[in-house]
């Protein structure tokens, strides 16, 4: 029931099997179906969430009506509104779900008991933050100085497993382009 993010865990930290069952039972499980929402924008993210089964979209739409998508996360990953969560301020960010999904919560209350109580989930929980850290500042960086079909590129060598699981308006979106523009791309890349 819980192997999935155990072994997400273990690439940094060991738990011995009390640990792991105190984490655990601090765990809230959610379901959502295709198109339903985790958060919305003006709401607060209560809770950390590991994505066990399906995919959801982070995204936001600006003064224009347009989205912009800012990440995805499907099994395996980490999902939530870092600000919303650390400073109690309404999201800027809808997170809804692609797919069917499971989802693992972790409330903020119980996450600073645990911190207390197994000390290596702060090790884990700040290499997270870490690696979130890299990823943003190397997407910044992507989007400044690459062309839309480097992007696109790069987008497909750094997770090829999604291409066929998300609607190309939402690839487009995340690199950033029209889905008309997309099209001209990969209909070059053919």
């Amino acid at each position: 029931m819980y192997e999935r993010i155990l072994k997400n865990l273990s690439r940094h930290i060991h738990l011995s099997p009390g640990e792991q069952e105190l984490f655990t039972s601090c765990l809230k499980r959610r379901r959502l179906r295709r198109k339903q929402f985790l958060l919305q924008s003006g709401d607060i993210s209560r809770y950390e969430c590991f994505v066990d089964e399906g995919c959801l979209r982070t995204y936001g739409i600006d003064k224009k009506g347009q989205e912009h998508t800012f990440m995805f996360a499907c099994e395996d990953w980490w999902t939530g509104d870092m600000y919303s969560y650390l400073t109690g301020q309404p999201s800027q960010f809808d997170i809804e779900a692609l797919e069917d999904s499971s989802l693992l919560l972790l409330n903020k209350q119980q996450m600073d008991k645990l911190y207390e109580q197994i000390p290596q989930l702060n090790k884990f929980f700040r290499i997270l933050l870490q690696n979130a850290y890299i990823s943003m500042q190397r997407r910044i960086n992507e989007n400044l100085m690459l062309s839309a079909e480097e992007r696109y590129n790069t987008f497909l060598t750094r997770y090829p497993q999604l291409e066929n699981r998300i609607p190309l308006k939402h690839i487009a979106s995340y690199v950033g382009i029209t889905p008309e523009s997309l099209s001209r791309i990969r209909n070059h890349r053919k």
